[in-house]
């Protein structure tokens, strides 16, 4: 068991107060039950889901990440399966006291058939705030993300709306989420002249494959003291060696590469085979998954970059969360991170 030897480290998100664990629970993904419901989609395992954020809770995790577009079995999601992530979640906050984790959801997606359904519109904000609470059976959110861009709405709209919810005591931070550089650069600008809330974390795809906001993101979370939460940190479980054995690609039913084509598209190349089996022999060489060694690569670039990174995690099963929180315990020495860029 993994809490005789976890020791959860706690870090500052961004440059607020609030302290969050090292790693944090994502809810993209959840188990799956082999039943389908009576639209023909795969069920989320409920039970396993609350055991697992339970048992991560037990070791320590206080962050836990969802989404109002979320379902946790379904990729990508349609408009009567959406918010049952944050239902799941809502469920779990009622076994636990409250004041002790720290929730992120996010808005933006679309979550009505009707044209204000999405955005980042004044209007369709202050719906989704009042369903995301619903959902989740609480009076407020810590952490709100902006999920993607809404090119058709004034940035100083969404700034002052999100800065209102602040003042109404319904969100305590904000967060900015798969936007561009540029973009995340005049948020921060038109928060600072404004005189608005600012965010103070972003969330980002961020894996030993996928590097490129260490091209210009990173530099600005340096800058003006962003956290940055890396969703994906397992390249949605390539990184575990799981989708490969001796005879080559293999994909598993229920597994993530199971229900969506963009990720066998992105991953499943000769060059990648090379680079994972290249990474095999390091995590064997210092006696670790390469799961754990994914994770704590992370956390050691995090360091060097000058940034607090948080890597977002998913399990299916306790055994995955506990090989993944394992990886807390390990720090990457300078010549095995030599070595991992070498096999890039």
């Amino acid at each position: 068991m993994c809490s005789r030897f976890i020791h959860m480290k706690y870090v500052n998100l961004g440059e607020s107060g609030v302290k969050v664990s090292q790693v944090a629970i994502g809810t993209w993904f959840l188990p799956r039950l082999q039943e389908k419901d009576e639209l023909g989609i795969y069920k989320v395992d409920k039970e396993t889901t609350l055991k697992i954020l339970k048992r991560a809770y037990d070791e320590g995790v206080n962050f836990i990440d969802t989404a109002n577009r979320y379902h946790g079995a379904m990729a990508p999601v349609d408009l009567p399966h959406v918010g049952n992530a944050e239902r799941i979640v809502g469920e779990f906050l009622k076994t636990v006291d409250r004041e002790s984790v720290v929730i992120s959801t996010k808005v933006r997606g679309k979550m009505g058939d009707f044209v204000n359904g999405e955005g980042l519109s004044r209007k369709h904000i202050l719906w989704q705030i009042k369903e995301s609470l619903k959902r989740l059976g609480t009076s407020y959110i810590d952490v709100y993300f902006i999920h993607w861009p809404d090119p058709d709405t004034p940035k100083l709209e969404t700034l002052r709306t999100l800065n209102s919810l602040v003042n109404n005591g319904l969100v305590y931070y904000l967060g900015v989420s798969n936007h561009s550089a540029v973009d995340v650069m005049e948020f921060l600008q038109l928060s600072e002249r404004h005189n608005l809330e600012k965010f103070i974390v972003m969330q980002e795809k961020y894996n030993m494959l996928e590097r490129d906001i260490e091209k210009d993101k990173a530099i600005i979370a340096k800058r003006f003291g962003l956290a940055i939460m890396a969703y994906s940190p397992l390249a949605q479980g390539f990184l575990t060696g799981k989708y490969v054995d001796k005879n080559g690609w293999k994909i598993e039913e229920l597994s993530r590469a199971s229900i969506t084509e963009d990720l066998k598209k992105r991953y499943f190349t000769e060059a990648n085979l090379r680079i994972l089996l290249g990474l095999k022999d390091v995590a064997s060489e210092l006696g670790i998954t390469l799961s754990q060694l994914a994770i704590s690569w992370l956390l050691k670039r995090g360091e060097q970059l000058g940034i607090t990174v948080i890597p977002l995690i998913g399990a299916s099963k306790i055994e995955h969360l506990e090989d993944n929180l394992s990886a807390l315990n390990i720090n990457l020495r300078d010549d095995y991170m030599k070595r991992i860029e070498q096999i890039f």
